[in-house]
């Protein structure tokens, strides 16, 4: 039987996605639930499984642009049928009884039917030498084959791959979906915004002695690290809920704005930028915070999120620090109407009480649609968000606790 396989409805606005890459080849023999290809929609990449046992047929070929619905290969579960049928219930019976030396050779007999290319990567192999340069000429694994483990070993003990000098080679690779879709959120966000950036510095070495200080014992007791962004997601909440233009959007001839907190954090993956959303970041704690970031960012990098997980988002926060960015104008993330770039630390002289003294520095830089937000809610909300990060106490309630309690 001819069971064929077809492209799902990954998403209600979702109508079309690209065949990414095969990870069995034609004729291979497949296992019900197996992974076989990679498909990529223009926010995600996920897996598609055979959803019997038996013999893979390829339809669609890489690089494939697929509707839903589309087939993309065949299965005959016929050839399961078939082998089962060859082997007699009472050589089953009798193998049973074998020496256990003689049930390994009939294993690796059978094993043997599997297809494996002399030194021809596996899947994981192969994104690993590609992502570390690094060349693996023979493998390991069954019939010869490239293993994951064969590249760590060679990116552990080899050279990279030699480069070639005064090459003028070119090569064409052509878009992916998703490459085209952040192509064209990012060219609608310079179109359709009236885009204005404003920018301001804060002193990290208040947050960067509460790190110091809590980082082992906040780690002991939480199971996750302390990073910035935790400081810097409750900033931005408590500044968002004092100023709510900044956390609206416009749709249409109406002004959206949202009494909660749906954070953005801009994630970098090896096949593009990933935007997964914290929702009500504003009744999270640092703790949830830094689990929630992890878990995005590592999933992200993965290419396993789901789109509900990128999907909405009220403000975005961006970290070009971790590249090196000293300063840079972020994109905003449309349909909203604001964006937090962080940067890279870097030791200044500044003036604090008269006196030059070095502290670790960051800019900030905030991307605002103007139409929505005027210069004075959006120079105000960066102050704020400033005065909170170089203030952390102030983020246990937001205000001065003494203000608080004298009602001022």
């Amino acid at each position: 039987m001819q069971l064929e396989i077809k492209v799902p409805a990954v998403g209600e606005s979702i109508n079309e996605v690209t065949l990414a890459k095969w990870l069995k080849a034609d004729g291979d023999t497949v296992q019900q639930d197996e992974v076989i290809c990679e498909l990529e929609s223009e926010k995600a990449t996920f897996e598609l499984t055979a959803e019997k046992s038996g013999q893979l047929k390829i339809v669609a070929l890489e690089g494939s642009q697929l509707k839903v619905g589309d087939v993309v290969c065949s299965i005959d579960t016929s050839m399961v049928a078939e082998e089962k049928a060859t082997v007699p219930a009472k050589e089953i019976k009798q193998e049973e009884k074998k020496p256990e030396a003689v049930k390994e050779a009939v294993k690796e007999t059978v094993s043997t039917k599997e297809t494996y290319a002399k030194n021809i990567p596996s899947p994981a192999a192969e994104k690993l030498m590609k992502e570390n340069s690094v060349a693996v000429q023979n493998g390991t694994g069954k019939e010869g084959r490239i293993t994951k483990a064969d590249v760590l070993s060679a990116i552990k003990d080899g050279p990279t791959l030699p480069k070639k000098a005064f090459t003028r080679e070119e090569r064409k690779v052509t878009l992916s979906t998703l490459r085209k879709t952040i192509s064209k959120h990012l060219v609608a966000a310079k179109n359709t915004t009236a885009m204005l950036t404003t920018f301001n510095e804060v002193d990290m070495k208040p947050i960067m002695d509460i790190r110091t200080t809590y980082k082992d014992v906040f780690k002991e007791k939480h199971g996750v690290g302390l990073g910035f962004m935790s400081f810097f997601a409750k900033a931005v909440c408590y500044a968002l809920q004092e100023w709510p233009s900044v956390n609206a959007f416009i749709e249409g001839d109406d002004i959206i704005y949202h009494d909660f907190c749906d954070i953005s954090i801009a994630v970098s993956t090896p096949k593009g930028l990933v935007v997964p959303v914290i929702r009500n970041a504003e009744s999270l704690s640092f703790a949830e915070i830094e689990a929630k970031v992890a878990d995005l960012a590592k999933r992200g990098r993965e290419n396993k999120l789901s789109l509900e997980e990128m999907s909405g988002g009220t403000f975005t926060i961006t970290n070009g620090g971790v590249f090196g960015s000293l300063m840079s104008t972020p994109i905003i993330n449309i349909p909203q109407s604001a964006i937090l770039g962080m940067h890279k630390i870097q030791e200044r002289p500044v003036v604090i009480g008269g006196q030059i003294t070095i502290r670790p520095m960051m800019y900030l830089a905030m991307s605002y649609d103007h139409r929505t937000i005027d210069g004075r809610e959006s120079v105000s909300f960066l102050v704020r968000v400033k005065e909170l990060l170089e203030n952390p106490e102030l983020l246990l309630m937001g205000n001065d606790p003494v203000k608080t309690m004298l009602q001022l």
